[in-house]
């Protein structure tokens, strides 16, 4: 398994949906900071309840 698998995270349709939600101009910079939570917290799958806590943490 390379390095690059390692760091694939998977979004339930959930996660996705609510990710959608945010607006556009934002959604990335968004996605990219939900990632580093996922990640700090070992998680490899990103759920809606994650995507509800990083808004919270960020102030969203």
């Amino acid at each position: 398994m390379d390095n690059y698998n390692l760091d694939a995270l998977r979004w339930t349709a959930e996660a996705k949906a609510k990710l959608n939600n945010i607006p556009f101009f934002v959604r990335s910079q968004a996605k990219a900071r939900i990632e580093h939570l996922a990640r700090e917290a070992n998680q490899e799958v990103i759920t809606g309840e994650l995507v509800d806590q990083a808004r919270l943490e960020f102030g969203q």
